[in-house]
C-alpha cells in the first residue's frame, strides 16, 4: 500500500482539531519520537524507542490526529534507501492507527540539532547520541507545525 503524499495544507485539513500530532525521526535501530500540544504550538521530545509495538506503549492514552514523519533525501532531493524504508515504516503506521501522515524533509535536522547540542548545550557526544534522535523528532515535527500555523 503506497500512501499518497498530504501537502501541508491537505494534512492540516484531515487532522481532527485539540489533538498530539507525533513527530517520527525513523532510523532502523531507534525511532525519535516527539509529541504536540494540543494546540499545536509546540514540540516536545518524548522517547526514543526501538519498534513499533514501543511506540505504541509511548503514545499510550493521547489523542493522535496524526504523524509527522521525516523523510529522508539525498542532497540532491532524491529518495534513497533510507527513505524507502520510511516509507514502509509510514505504511506500517497507517495500517496500525489509520491517521493522516505527513512525510516533512530532514535533510538538515540531526545537524542542526547537533549544532545545537555543541554550540548550546554543550552535550558530551554519549549524552548527544541518546538524545538525538528525540530531538531531532521534535525538530521535524516543530518545522511542520510552524509552518501549519501559517495556513489557513
Amino acid at each position: 500500500m503506497q500512501i499518497q503524499d498530504l501537502s501541508p495544507q491537505e494534512f492540516k485539513k484531515s487532522v481532527q482539531p485539540y489533538t498530539t500530532l507525533v513527530g517520527i525521526d525513523f532510523g532502523v535501530k531507534r525511532i525519535g519520537v516527539a509529541v504536540s500540544d494540543l494546540m499545536r504550538v509546540v514540540a516536545t521530545p518524548l522517547k526514543i524507542v526501538g519498534s513499533l509495538d514501543e511506540l505504541d506503549k509511548a503514545l499510550d492514552g493521547r489523542t493522535i490526529g496524526g504523524f509527522v514523519v521525516g523523510l529522508p533525501r539525498l542532497m540532491n532531493g532524491q529518495e534513497g534507501d533510507q527513505a524507502v524504508l520510511t516509507r514502509k515504516f509510514g505504511e506500517k503506521l497507517m495500517k496500525k492507527y489509520g491517521l493522516p501522515i505527513l512525510y516533512w524533509d530532514e535533510r538538515f535536522s540531526s545537524s542542526a540539532v547537533t549544532r545545537i547540542f555543541v554550540e548550546q548545550a554543550d552535550l558530551t557526544r554519549k549524552r548527544q547520541k541518546e538524545v538525538l534522535d528525540k530531538a531531532a523528532a521534535a525538530y521535524i515535527l516543530q518545522g511542520a507545525l510552524d509552518l501549519m500555523s501559517n495556513i489557513s
